[in-house]
């Protein structure tokens, strides 16, 4: 085990504090404008229908729209993709879906893509190597003055590690270098990334464990959305695991997470309202 719980500092960024302040946990639909997300296999590459999917997600409760145009399938070979096809994809949906009104986030590694998404709309970044992968990109966050979730991952799973001393070891880093480039702790949020650079085992034991994550005093997101442990434990295709993903973004709400991120808003919304009234009636 990590240590202690601590409550995490209040946000004072105003797009973070409104998703905190919701009674139950904020839900981030994922909208991937790639041709290779391992989810939905480029379903919203074209940008009418990236736009429309977003409305979609709107309407079902998204409260924030994660957009990436980068496939960072946890598992897979995903081609590289240069910064300016990044560009391109995005140019073409992210301005039209941040005019919507409900906040987007850019899910990407690069810091020209966070710079130029941040100035085009987006308000916080999502970066799935944790400030660790490119060296500008926690500068580039502060000088946007944005909130950043901050995500755990891996070149590779160990399965002979402790996860959860390494997922602690690198949020430290990761800390260390958000301090460094003067981005104020309350703009954090720490996403222990299930089934990045882990194995199905020690994704579980993540989800399992999420509480003693507390102990880094801020808040936390989940995304367990089709994720390849659930196979492990009952086997299915990506599209298939709808209710696998339910049952872990339950679970994670009770330990602790305050963001879901999910490819499926509707069932997701639904799941973490009637678990909630179901809590507080006890």
């Amino acid at each position: 085990m990590i240590a202690a719980i601590a409550r995490p500092p209040p946000a004072d960024h105003p797009v973070l504090s409104t998703l905190l302040a919701r009674p139950g946990p904020a839900v981030m639909g994922v909208l991937n404008v790639t041709p290779d997300s391992f989810s939905d296999g480029g379903r919203f590459l074209d940008p009418a229908q990236a736009l429309a999917q977003a409305r979609r997600m709107i309407a079902e409760g998204a409260d924030i729209i994660d957009i990436g145009a980068e496939s960072t399938r946890p598992y897979g070979a995903p081609q590289p993709v240069s910064a300016e096809e990044e560009l391109q994809r995005l140019r073409a949906v992210l301005g039209e879906v941040a005019a919507l009104g409900t906040p987007v986030s850019i899910d990407s590694m690069k810091s020209a893509v966070v710079a130029w998404a941040l100035g085009a709309g987006a308000a916080v970044a999502n970066d799935v190597w944790g400030l660790q992968r490119d060296p500008e990109m926690a500068s580039v966050i502060a000088a946007h003055n944005a909130p950043v979730i901050v995500m755990h991952n891996r070149d590779r799973a160990d399965p002979a590690i402790d996860i959860m001393l390494d997922i602690a070891a690198f949020f430290t880093r990761s800390l260390e270098l958000a301090a460094r480039a003067g981005i104020p702790k309350s703009h954090i949020v720490l996403d222990p990334g299930i089934g990045f650079g882990k194995t199905p085992e020690q994704s579980i034991t993540a989800l399992a464990r999420l509480d003693e994550l507390s102990v880094f005093g801020l808040p936390l997101l989940v995304g367990a959305s089709r994720k390849r442990f659930i196979s492990s434990i009952t086997p299915s295709e990506p599209d298939q695991r709808l209710g696998g993903s339910i049952a872990a973004h339950v679970l994670a709400a009770r330990n602790g997470a305050r963001i879901i991120r999910t490819h499926d808003v509707a069932e997701t919304v639904q799941a973490l309202r009637v678990a909630r009234a179901i809590e507080d009636r006890r």
